[in-house]
């Protein structure tokens, strides 16, 4: 398995295959504009995974307090880099940190990647109950429509 260099620095960032990975890619975010995806990374700690010549392959995002609560968000590996380990190392590398490591509540949202997860402690709302959510699935579509 080929370790991935992974970094916290924004400067180190591709954000144009960042945003090409989300507005194309990602089935979460089609057609979510840059300026969107910039300020999303400007408010969230940001994980960036290189491989030597390839450059970035791998993202992944927390949006935090840095406390008590924290939202797991964007993560992806290029598809070229898939099933090498690379997400898993990603997410240990997410939950290693130490702004991360005691938060008394910590979400994910996903369609595919459960068994990835659940490696690291994620399981089904045990109250669901308790949460509701304002979801706008289309937001970046209807906005774009309207421009």
């Amino acid at each position: 398995m080929t370790r991935l260099r992974i970094s916290n620095d924004r400067s180190e960032l591709d954000l144009d295959l960042i945003h090409r990975f989300l507005s194309r890619e990602a089935y979460w975010s089609r057609g979510i504009p840059r300026e969107t995806v910039e300020r999303a990374i400007a408010g969230s700690l940001c994980f960036g995974g290189y491989l030597g010549d390839a450059g970035q392959v791998a993202f992944a995002r927390v949006v935090t307090d840095g406390a008590t609560f924290g939202y797991l968000a964007d993560v992806f590996v290029l598809p070229g880099h898939r099933g090498r380990g690379h997400g898993k190392q990603l997410v240990a590398a997410v939950m290693e940190h130490p702004q991360l490591r005691g938060l008394r509540r910590f979400l994910l949202a996903t369609s595919d990647a459960h068994g990835l997860y659940a490696q690291f402690g994620f399981a089904a709302l045990a109250r669901p109950q308790t949460l509701m959510e304002l979801l706008r699935p289309d937001i970046c579509q209807s906005a774009a429509a309207s421009a």
